[in-house]
């Protein structure tokens, strides 16, 4: 291919050469200094901060609906001393607050004005009527057009039904024009240049299904199929095209089945379209396939290629969730995909049309020499563009390959605003082509260069930086998180759920001592979503067990305290080597013991071996003697050793990760365990048993001790050998733990230490200038994903007067649309609660709403649900208007989300923080101000802006919160290891007869 590309490179660059000199003096409207565009375009190239700033004001614009409102953000967007900003952004943050009157207005009106003006220049118009408009004026031009509905972002079935409405719409309007139009550059048969077909349309898939997600591939694609058929059948009506765009990789495997599976439907029609993006580091793979289906089916397809969209987002989200980036990293590598994967498909130009779809010159040039060279009749390829930008480039390509096809969005502003930003975005990026073609006015050589050699001179000289490391081991990241676009990670879940199912109902002893410990007494566990499903029958532990556990942990503990620290922390680093080999097992094994969906039961190993991995590290930092004070003559080492024996009393909604973060914690910090997994839980809490047995832990270091409660529970607190109580549960439990703790036991010589995460009603916060289209699917997921049972759930959620109700009908469309069952299928975002769980977490949130005096709106759970004996989640919203109504507490399931109002931030945030609980919050929202509000006043543990108020991840964000939410520091945090150890400090006098050795200037003594 690069011997092919080279002997086309004098013919590309002459082809350049030409294309450059034909359009010598002309620049795209968006560099044009003269116009709004072309002011702010040339600002954001010369300041980062106001570009960073000014995209941000411009996407939340249309949100901003009052004058006091767009006043307000106008000042927190741009106040300060930088005199580079342009006087009506000046004036605007200085004026429009003390500015008063006349003056506020004037201004508001003036920048309203000029950012909406500069939205309608990238699009060909706002309604039907205006687009065909629009499009009736292009096609006077010459150039033919792909319309494209904007706002894709849909979060319920109504809303997909109107994004697929809106389509039906605008094709009756163009479908009343369409015989007045003559086919372009003397076409015949009401075909464009002889052969293509007048109408052409983009469609958005997931905006026609708005549960699309990439776990659950059948039914994410049926559900496209069933939203877009109706569009396509209406195109094909009109003899028209229609092209499948793709968007985020996310997405991409169900795009390209929906694209198939409507091909193969209506094999006679062969106007269809797929859209493959050269950024992909997959898309010579993605190509081939492409084109060996459609050979081996006989179905001719089309293909067209852009550069790709969604770069910045693809990193950064590979980046957060650990995985490999799945783009091109240098901008050369996309370039030379592109001109690779233009000749494969121009190979196959029997069977595959080709659109090209790139403002790059150097790529045209490419892409047109590449198809004279291989003779590929015109009527095989075109060349796409943006409408609204490269006006030269177009126009170039016009007068050469007279082929030219705008892509055209169109729709309402608040949608087009996004589209907007993405637009700014590239053509400000530094290696927008058209920024250094027109606005840098780069060496035509260098922008014409083969992308190899450019590859080669950026990559020249350049080092691979170093991975950090600490005490001899990596730093610390977290476990990625699992990918359902990858087929075997969809496959590995229920093929574990089989084999963990075919080994269930066996008995599960204790393990004391290093020995399985049988009872009478035992306890079956069994699947919420079919209780006739026995996991397991768990031994329970009584007084007698649970004190020969405490006198083989306190035994152990003697000389597992005098290990070294880095001894116990390789110990660690076994344990999550063993939770990495068995994944899939142990999620399968949460899927049917507590109804955890599977991402959520990946999440909960994944941070479990998080758990392991950092407290592993944390240990190495802590456990080297560390220096007090300088003074000459004196030495003074401050240590850690462990406490004692360790109770470690856990829950059942994260029974895997909780479990490992407090036992791993206190057996890394020198404690031995005795551990009380939760009742409904305990054959989860079983494989800590064969984890640790994997990773070599001595005998009697950790106990597994399930058991009752009411038989054991206090006697586990109470007993005067136990140094340490870890405890993850109600608030009534670690009340009375701690209540119990304080007293000292005959016979106890400490302090018993107590660390309790108890909970909270967490509160998330929508300003009026929030995101809806982040806010609605962030609160939903906080609220009921795992049907609600997570201490960090959103139970409230307090929306500011002025969007209240715009959020309520989208939050409750959204929560009808959401499809509940049994969790092990990938398709049910929320699966069963275990009964008796659910059901105290339940009353506790209706008690509290009846309380607040709140209306209680719930949806309908079937009598073939409730039969089952598990608790299906109905997702109750509590709607925030006062009423004497009251729900009788046994006829209420699932979990509940009092949705409440606020006539601005302070009032909100003083709802916010108006309970005794204090774990977790979060707040979405555009305005700086209430942003920086809001994080100093909103007053929990953990606060998460534009985000969820679930998901914490270890180290990120090291989790736990205050008032009646818990006591001790927090967990995956650097404080947490120390309230497991008692510190020591050991001074030596070094002067001997006035004589002190000079000693080094370090901090910490090896």
């Amino acid at each position: 291919m690069t011997a092919q590309l080279s002997s086309l490179d004098p013919r590309i660059l002459a082809r350049g050469k030409e294309f450059f000199v034909s359009i010598a003096g002309e620049a795209p409207s968006v560099f044009n200094k003269g116009w709004w565009t072309g002011k702010v375009m040339d600002w954001a190239m010369k300041n980062e901060d106001f570009k960073v700033q000014m995209f941000r004001f411009v996407d939340v614009l249309p949100y901003l609906t009052t004058a006091e409102s767009l006043s307000r953000h106008i000042e927190e967007y741009f106040s300060g001393d930088d005199t580079s900003l342009p006087d009506v952004l000046k004036w605007g943050a200085t004026k429009t607050t003390f500015g008063g009157g006349l003056v506020a207005k004037v201004l508001n009106k003036t920048i309203r004005s000029n950012i909406e003006s500069m939205a309608r220049q990238f699009i060909i118009g706002q309604t039907s009527k205006e687009a065909v408009k629009g499009i009736r004026k292009l096609r006077k031009q010459g150039f033919a057009f792909v319309l494209d509905l904007l706002g894709e972002a849909t979060v319920s079935g109504v809303e997909s039904r109107a994004y697929r409405d809106g389509y039906l719409t605008v094709l009756d309007a163009i479908q009343q024009e369409l015989k007045k139009w003559k086919p372009l550059d003397n076409g015949d048969n009401d075909h464009d240049w002889g052969h293509a077909p007048m109408v052409n349309v983009a469609v958005k898939p997931s905006a026609f299904y708005s549960q699309s997600k990439p776990v659950d591939l059948e039914g994410t694609v049926e559900g496209m199929m069933a939203g877009i058929e109706p569009v396509y059948k209406k195109v094909m009506e009109m003899g028209g095209f229609l092209c499948i765009d793709m968007e985020s990789l996310s997405y991409k495997e169900a795009t390209v089945e929906l694209f198939k599976r409507l091909r193969q439907k209506y094999p006679e029609y062969p106007h269809l379209g797929l859209v493959l993006q050269a950024y992909l580091r997959s898309v010579d793979d993605d190509v081939r396939h492409l084109l060996d289906w459609a050979r081996a089916h006989e179905l001719p397809i089309s293909i067209r290629l852009v550069k790709g969209a969604y770069w910045d987002y693809e990193t950064v989200i590979a980046k957060q969730n650990g995985w490999p980036v799945p783009v091109w990293t240098h901008k050369p590598e996309t370039d030379m995909a592109y001109e690779r994967v233009a000749r494969m498909i121009l190979e196959n130009a029997d069977i595959c049309h080709f659109a090209c779809a790139s403002h790059n010159i150097r790529t045209l040039s490419a892409v047109m020499e590449t198809a004279a060279a291989l003779k590929v009749p015109e009527d095989r390829y075109e060349f796409q563009v943006l409408y609204g930008m490269a006006e030269p480039v177009r126009k170039g390509l016009k007068n050469v390959a007279r082929r030219v096809r705008l892509y055209c969005p169109y729709g309402d502003l608040l949608p087009g605003m996004a589209y907007l930003v993405r637009r700014l975005l590239e053509n400000t990026a530094n290696e927008s082509f058209l920024k250094q073609t027109f606005v840098d006015e780069a060496d035509m050589d260098r922008l014409l260069e083969n992308p190899e050699i450019t590859l080669g001179r950026q990559l020249a000289g350049r080092s691979e930086p170093e991975e950090s490391v600490q005490e001899g081991v990596s730093r610390f990241t977290n476990f990625p998180v699992v990918d359902f676009t990858i087929e075997a990670e969809r496959r590995a879940f229920p093929a574990a759920i089989a084999s963990v199912r075919g080994r269930l109902g066996e008995t599960i002893p204790l393990w004391i001592n290093g020995q399985a410990v049988t009872t009478e007494d035992q306890l079956a566990s069994y699947n919420p979503a079919d209780p006739s499903e026995i996991i397991g029958s768990v031994c329970q532990a009584g007084v007698h067990e649970i004190d020969t556990a405490i006198e083989a942990a306190s035994e152990a503990y003697l000389s597992w305290r005098d290990v070294a620290p880095e001894k116990r922390s390789a110990v660690l680093f076994k344990a999550a080597r063993y939770l990495e080999e068995n994944m899939h097992e142990l999620c399968a094994l949460q899927v049917l013991e507590i109804g955890k969906q599977w991402d959520q039961a990946h999440a909960d190993v994944g941070e479990a071996i998080d758990f392991l991995e950092y407290y592993a590290r944390e240990m190495i930092r802590l456990g080297q003697p560390r220096r007090m004070g300088r003074a000459p003559g004196e030495m003074s080492r401050l240590m850690y050793q462990g406490k004692g024996v360790a109770a470690v009393i856990a829950p059942w909604n994260f029974p895997l990760a909780i479990s490992v973060g407090m036992v791993s914690a206190a057996i890394v910090s020198g404690c031995s365990v005795v551990y009380k997994p939760s009742g409904l839980s305990s054959c989860i809490g079983q494989r800590l048993v064969d984890m640790w047995n994997a990773a070599g832990l001595p005998d009697g270091v950790f106990n597994y001790c399930p058991g009752r409660g009411s038989v054991m529970g206090d006697h586990l607190v109470d007993h005067p050998d136990v140094s340490v109580i870890a405890f993850t549960g109600s608030m009534e439990v670690g009340l009375r733990i701690q209540e119990r703790a304080a007293v000292v036991q005959p016979g106890q010589q400490h302090c018993k230490r107590v660390i309790a995460e108890m909970g909270g009603k967490n509160a998330t916060i929508i300003d009026d200038d929030a995101d809806l289209d982040e806010a609605v699917p962030g609160v939903l997921y906080a609220a009921f994903g795992f049907q609600g049972q997570k201490c960090s759930a959103c139970s409230r959620v307090i929306v500011l007067d002025a969007i209240y109700d715009r959020f309520v009908k989208r939050l409750s469309e959204a929560a009808t649309s959401v499809k509940l069952g049994p969790s092990e299928n990938p398709a049910n975002v929320m699966g069963p609660v275990v009964d008796k769980g659910a059901q105290e977490n339940v009353l506790r949130y209706v008690r509290i709403a009846e309380e607040e005096g709140n209306i209680l709106v719930r949806h309908e759970v079937s009598d073939d649900l409730k039969a089952t004996g598990g608790c299906y989640v109905p997702m109750t919203i509590v709607d925030g208007i006062t009423s004497d109504h009251r729900l009788a507490q046994e006829e209420v399931f699932g979990p509940i989300l009092a949705v409440m109002r606020a006539k601005d931030m302070k009032e909100a945030v003083e709802i916010a923080n108006s309970t005794r609980f204090a774990l977790t919050g979060a707040i979405y929202s555009r305005s700086p101000g209430n942003l920086e509000f809001a994080s100093r006043e909103f007053r929990v543990g953990n606060l998460y802006l534009n985000k969820p108020s679930v998901g914490a991840l270890v180290e990120r964000h090291a989790f736990g919160g205050f008032k009646l939410s818990g006591v001790g520091s927090k967990a995956g945090g650097p404080d947490y290891l120390v309230q497991f150890m008692d510190p020591r400090l050991v001074c030596e006098n070094t002067i001997r007869r006035g004589f002190a050795p000079i000693e080094e200037d370090d901090e910490w003594v090896k």
